[in-house]
Order: C-alpha cells, then structure tokens, then sequence
C-alpha cells in the first residue's frame, strides 16, 4: 500500500483482474496460456537465453533507481499505480539516459521498469503517471513473462529454418506474434487511463509522440481526424501499404493508440470498471479459453466493420463471399443427404 498522498482522489480497484482491461486478442492469448499449468516455469528452467539477474545488475550499475531519494515523483507514481490497479508486489524502477521517448517493462520473476530521460522531458505529470500505469498493466497482465516465452520459442523454431518451408513457417509465427504484442499495447493503454484516470493526459502522450512537446500546435479533434483519414486510407492500394508498413512495428502508430483509448474511454466498458463492475482476479482460474477466443473473434469483426478501410472492405467481402458460398454448398450436400 502507498503512503503517498497523490494530487487528486482516484478510485482503486481492488481485486481488479488484468481481464478486466485487456484488448479480446490479447486476453484470448493470455488465457489460453495461463492455462498451461507450469509451462512458463519449465520454459524458463530450461532456457538460459535470458538471465533476467544479470539484466537487472546492468541497470543497477548503468542507471539510477528510482527510490524516495531519487526521482521521488516516479516513485509515488509507480507506488500510486500499483495501489489503485491493486497489484500485490511494487516493481523497481529505473531511469535510463536516452533520448528516445520510451518506457518498459523486463523480466519475469520480479518484473522492473525502464523510463528513458527522453521520456522524462516529453511528458508533464499526469502524462508520466498514464506511461506508468501502462507498464504497470504489463506487468499485471504477465505480457514480460509472456513475451519472453515467445522469444525463446522463436529463437528455438529458429533452429528449423533450414527446413523446406521453415522460413515461411516462422515468418507467419512472427507476424503473429507482433499482432499480438500491438494487442497487448492497447491492453496496457487501457490499464494506464484506470491508474491515471485522466483521459485528456492519454491523448496528449500519444500526440506528443507524434509530434512532440509544442501542444499548441496541435488539435485533439483535428489529431482523431487524423486517425480516421488513416483508417479511411484512400483507396485499396493505400490499405495494403498500411498492412505492410504494420508488419514490422511492435506498437500501434500513434493515431490508432489515441483513437483506440477513445472510443474505449467512451464504449462504457471504463465506466462500468470505474464503478466497481470488474472481473476479479480471485476468478482468472476459472476464465475460460473458447470464450476468450470467442471474444477476440468478436472483437476482430467489429473492427472490420467499424473500419472504412477499402482494402478490410475488400478482404471482408471476400470472406462473406467464401463464407456464402461454403454455406450454400453445404446446404445443398445436406439437401442431397435428406
């Protein structure tokens, strides 16, 4: 429990399971491996790809941690985050000289995070405090167990490469995976708006990652615009660019992050969290894996229908047709059985 006195009320979540907050995809993904008892464990024993000792000595040597001595604000923040998202164990926290705008969160065991002074110069207070309770979510959510599973499956598939095929094979994997990591991006957004509530501080993080720290030059409206000529993207050649420019990016492009906690902010599900309507984590146990992937199967097809991208449109309306077609093919076997 924090002894911090923040600088305004917020409510806290007790209890509040990860569940709660994460995107369809992403909890599908999460469920269904939660559900392999001890997976993670034997994945980790087996494996010394990654010492997460060793990478937490580097930061200890080549950074300063954050404590009530140095950078004390950081650590309300973080001591504030996991309050109100009620997780049991206060991650350490480390301040990295880097230019970059970046924060993360490492390791498995005893998960830390990594703010960049890039960072630290880009945001004011209640901007910081929404990065921090984004990676306090992933923490909370296991997204650093998780994705370092998935790096060390990826590096032992590496080794069938030679395989015809196995290129191929591993490429789809990646692609995947990086689908699945954007996900887990939006998820941890999420989490960020329930520590911070304050969804104008959100916003601005996304667009000061855009286009940095001159605000007054810049609009919400005309910023959310922005993502909608994106999402539109002129014509179907433009929406087979934007698939291929996504490929290889491990977070979502700012308009989409900015447009994503939006409509999220405002679909009732951060409502209904804020007052009080959340699964909790006593009950992750019993979450079920066909339901998740039902829900992420849901959650993909309102997007496609949400979306007026041309190139979704068109991929969409193949679907349908195929789908058409395997229906009324199907139908006319049946007739011909009865």
């Amino acid at each position: 429990m924090t002894e911090n006195t923040p600088d305004r009320a917020r409510t806290r979540f007790p209890g509040i399971s990860s569940r709660a907050y994460e995107h369809p995809a992403d909890r599908s993904a999460l469920v269904a491996l939660r559900s392999l008892s001890g997976f993670d464990v034997v994945l980790r024993k087996l494996s010394g790809l990654v010492n997460e000792r060793s990478l937490r000595l580097m930061f200890l040597g080549g950074t300063v941690r954050v404590g009530d001595d140095q950078f004390h604000h950081l650590n309300d923040m973080v001591r504030d985050a996991c309050y109100i998202l009620d997780m049991p164990e206060v991650p350490e926290v480390f301040v990295r000289q880097d230019p970059t705008p970046n924060a993360m969160a490492l390791g498995s065991d005893h998960p830390f995070i990594v703010v960049n002074t890039g960072l630290l110069d880009l945001l004011d207070d209640e901007e910081l405090r929404f990065v921090i309770g984004h990676e306090v979510g992933h923490i909370l959510s296991g997204h650093a167990v998780y994705q370092t599973m998935m790096q060390i499956l990826l590096q032992l598939g590496s080794r069938l490469a030679w395989l015809p095929l196995g290129n191929i094979g591993i490429a789809a994997i990646i692609i995947g995976l990086r689908e699945w990591f954007r996900k887990a991006e939006l998820s941890s957004d999420r989490a960020g708006l329930l520590a911070g509530q304050d969804l104008d501080a959100a916003k601005r993080v996304n667009m000061k990652l855009a286009g940095g720290t001159r605000l007054h030059e810049m609009s919400s409206e005309a910023f959310l615009q922005q993502a909608r000529e994106y999402d539109a993207a002129g014509d179907v050649r433009d929406g087979l660019l934007k698939f291929l420019n996504l490929l290889g990016q491990s977070h979502p492009f700012a308009v989409i992050r900015f447009a994503e906690i939006d409509r999220w902010a405002r679909s009732g599900e951060y409502e209904r969290i804020m007052a009080g309507d959340y699964p909790r984590r006593d009950d992750d146990g019993n979450a079920s894996v066909s339901d998740g992937i039902k829900d992420a199967a849901r959650s993909y097809r309102e997007s496609w229908e949400r979306t007026a991208d041309p190139f979704v449109g068109k991929v969409r309306d193949m679907a349908d047709a195929a789908a058409n077609a395997a229906g009324g093919l199907f139908d006319r076997f049946n007739r011909r059985d009865n």
